[in-house]
């Protein structure tokens, strides 16, 4: 076992509520034993927390799978790219399992694969790569000038926290992250001046204390699956409020590439766009920048965006 695999953080105890405590346990995984007729592959195995839909949310499966690969790996050693595949929806009431395969370890780079298996069926497929730590050429893009901070944007909680309605109380008490859209959000209705571009301010809703860079990189992976598609849905003038009757919307794929440290409970500024949307899909990108510019994370994603009637 690597440092890497310590991965549960302890939060502080007060009396605030524990919907990322809850996160925290579940990408605790756990070692399947004697798995493998010939000991190269691992076997991991972890719960769901539970959502707004009957359903696994993806990004959940995306930081297991993340963490999963990460026990087989030197603790020195982060992941700084990743690309995944949504297969099939995941149940909230079967564990899943992760079957870790030890692609390569070079002298700098270690690649892994795994699959999410529930039912005997791959629900995600995902393959990632990790580093250690090597000097370079170092540049960025810069973020966005005069953006209010997110002490001065109105988040979820604030939004949402009087709203007697499940999805409301779910942003407002039952996610592990605080959302603060930048111009206002896509909860209760439509971008009245429809934009394929988005800003969102972003962290866990409470300290973690841990410093562990799996963690924190498994974390943003988590967070950034519940954004990723809105540039597209505010282009199209449609709000959450219209998923299901008018709107169907599914994550297909997802590739991430992490740049720098950053920690999952520090506020995070998500710079989106959706460049294109055709045939019933939409693209969405993303950069990540801390709050002192520090570009941390590029991301991509492709989803399923289908206007009904």
């Amino acid at each position: 076992m690597t440092d890497a695999s310590a991965t549960t953080a302890a939060v502080r105890a007060d009396d605030r509520p524990d919907a990322l405590d809850r996160l925290l346990t579940v990408l605790d995984l756990h070692e399947v034993e004697g798995w493998g007729p010939r000991g190269e592959d691992d076997l991991w195995r972890g719960d769901s927390v539970p959502g707004l839909a009957n359903r696994v949310y993806g990004g959940q499966v995306l930081a297991q799978a993340i963490i999963a690969c990460g026990r087989t790996v030197a603790g020195d050693r982060a992941p700084h790219s990743m690309h995944a595949y949504f297969l099939r929806e995941g149940g909230l009431d079967v564990p899943i399992d992760f079957a870790v395969e030890r692609l390569r370890d070079g002298r700098s780079f270690s690649a892994r694969r795994t699959h999410a298996i529930q039912n005997n069926k791959p629900i995600l497929s995902l393959t990632t790569s990790f580093q250690e730590d090597q000097p370079g050429y170092d540049y960025q893009r810069s973020a966005p000038d005069d953006v209010p901070p997110p002490e001065e944007v109105t988040s979820a909680f604030e939004q949402l926290g009087s709203i007697d309605h499940p999805a409301a109380r779910w942003w407002s008490t039952g996610s592990a992250f605080e959302l603060a859209h930048v111009g206002g959000s896509l909860y209760l209705g439509p971008d009245p001046m429809p934009s394929d571009r988005q800003m969102v301010w972003m962290r866990a809703r409470h300290a973690i204390d841990s410093d562990d860079r799996l963690l924190h990189r498994a974390l943003l992976a988590y967070a950034c699956d519940q954004v990723m598609l809105e540039p597209a849905m505010r282009g199209a003038g449609k709000s959450w409020l219209d998923a299901g009757p008018e709107l169907a919307i599914a994550s297909l794929d997802h590739a991430m590439w992490w740049h720098r440290d950053a920690r999952a409970d520090d506020w995070l500024l998500y710079v989106q766009e959706a460049p294109t949307a055709q045939g019933g899909r939409a693209l969405g990108f993303a950069r990540v920048y801390t709050r002192d510019g520090v570009l941390v994370a590029s991301i991509a994603q492709e989803g399923m965006v289908r206007l009904r009637g």
